[in-house]
C-alpha cells in the first residue's frame, strides 16, 4: 500500500478530479503498483460496500453492531462520564447504522451534543442529512464532506466543545501497521486534552475466518475492487479492460495484514491521461490493506500517540474491539 498515505492525510490535499488523477498516476508509476482505497467510494462503490457488509462472511459489521446495540448504555455512560456538553464526530460515517444506537441513547438521556459526520463521499453525507432527521428528529447534525483531518480542523473553527470522535468499522485497519502510529498521532494533534476517541479494531483470529471476509461467495468484494477500475475509466478517460484482472485476497497471520490485490491475467498496457502503464502477466495491483490487531497492540498504539486507553468493549466472540481512548 502507498507510503505517501500518511503525508497525504496529515497535509490534507483536497479531493477532486485533479487529485484523483494525480494519485492514480502516482500509484501506477510505483515499482509495486497500487491504488488508494479511499477512491472506492463513488455512488456504485457505496452500494457495493453496503452489500459486502450484509454478506454472511463479513463478520466485522455484525460484531461491532452487536457492541453498539447490546452495550449501548455502557458505551454512552463511558463517553459522557466527565462531559456535560460535547460534539460527536464520526470519521467515515457511512450509513451510521451502528452509531445511530449511541446517538439515540444520548438523545434519550438528553445530553447536550451535536453530531458531525465526516465522509469523503458526498453521497454518504446527503444520505445522512436526508435520513437521520426522520429517524432521530431531535438530533442536531451538520455533515462535513471531505478528508478526516482537514474537516477536523474546520470543525475547530465551528465549535470549541469537547470532542467525542468515533472511528468505527476497523477503518484504522486501512492504514498500514507501520503508518498507524503516525495516523493516530495526527488524529491527536487535531484534538485537545480531555477529548475522547472510540476506535474500532478488528482483532487477530482464525486466518480462514479473516480471509473469507474478503473473498465472499457472492463476489461483492471482487466487484468492489474492480469498480475502482471502472471509475478510473469513467472519470479519467482511462482504458482499463476489467476482464484482464482478477481479485486476489491474501492474509498474513504473523503480521496481521490482510491485503486485496487485482492480479493481471495477461500481459497488457493501460492508458491513463496519455501515459502508458505496462502490466506483466501475474503482476499484482495493491488495492487495500485491512490490518488486524492484538489487544496489546491497540493499547500500545494509544500510549505511543498521545492517548490513554480507558475502556475495551468486545463482542461475545471477542473478534472485534471498540477501544475508548482519551487525549492526554
Amino acid at each position: 500500500m502507498n507510503t505517501t498515505l500518511e503525508k497525504e492525510i496529515i497535509t490534507g490535499y483536497k479531493t477532486g478530479t485533479s487529485r484523483f488523477l494525480h494519485d492514480v498516476i502516482n500509484g501506477l508509476s510505483a515499482k509495486e503498483k497500487y491504488l488508494q482505497s479511499k477512491y472506492f467510494y463513488d455512488a456504485k462503490g457505496d452500494k457495493l460496500f453496503q452489500k459486502i457488509m450484509a454478506c454472511p462472511e463479513y463478520y466485522l459489521t455484525k460484531c461491532e453492531m452487536e457492541i453498539f446495540s447490546k452495550q449501548t448504555n455502557e458505551l454512552a455512560s463511558t463517553l459522557t462520564k466527565f462531559l456535560d456538553e460535547f460534539d460527536v464526530v464520526e470519521l467515515g460515517a457511512g450509513d451510521a447504522s451502528k452509531s445511530i444506537h449511541l446517538l439515540d441513547e444520548l438523545l434519550k438521556y438528553k445530553f447536550d451534543f451535536k453530531y458531525y459526520p465526516i465522509d469523503i463521499s458526498n453521497n454518504v453525507i446527503k444520505y445522512l442529512e436526508q435520513n437521520l432527521a426522520g429517524q432521530l428528529p431531535s438530533l442536531q447534525m451538520q455533515g462535513l464532506n471531505g478528508e478526516y483531518f482537514p474537516m477536523l480542523s474546520e470543525l475547530k473553527k465551528i465549535s470549541g466543545k469537547v470532542k467525542v470522535v468515533l472511528f468505527l468499522g476497523s477503518n484504522i485497519g486501512n492504514v498500514p501497521l507501520e503508518e498507524a502510529q503516525a495516523f493516530c498521532s495526527a488524529l491527536r494533534s487535531n484534538l485537545s486534552v480531555g477529548d475522547l476517541a472510540l476506535i474500532g479494531f478488528d482483532l487477530k483470529k482464525d486466518p480462514a475466518v479473516i480471509l473469507n471476509a474478503y473473498n465472499d461467495r457472492t463476489g461483492y468484494t471482487r466487484d468492489f475492487n474492480l469498480n475502482l477500475l471502472h471509475r478510473i475509466n469513467d472519470e479519467l478517460g482511462a482504458d482499463f479492460k476489467i476482464e484482464n484482472f482478477k481479485h486476489v485476497p491474501h492474509y498474513n497471520p504473523n503480521t496481521g495484514a490482510c491485503r486485496s490485490y487485482l492480479e493481471s491475467l495477461v500481459e497488457h498496457k493501460v492508458l491513463v491521461d496519455q501515459k502508458v502503464f505496462s502490466f506483466a502477466k501475474g503482476e499484482k495491483l495493491d488495492m487495500e490493506i485491512s490490518q488486524k490487531y492484538s489487544v496489546t497492540q491497540t493499547d500500545e498504539l494509544a500510549n505511543s500517540s498521545g492517548f490513554i486507553p480507558l475502556k475495551h468493549f468486545y463482542d461475545t466472540k471477542r473478534w472485534f474491539l471498540d477501544a475508548v481512548w482519551q487525549c492526554i
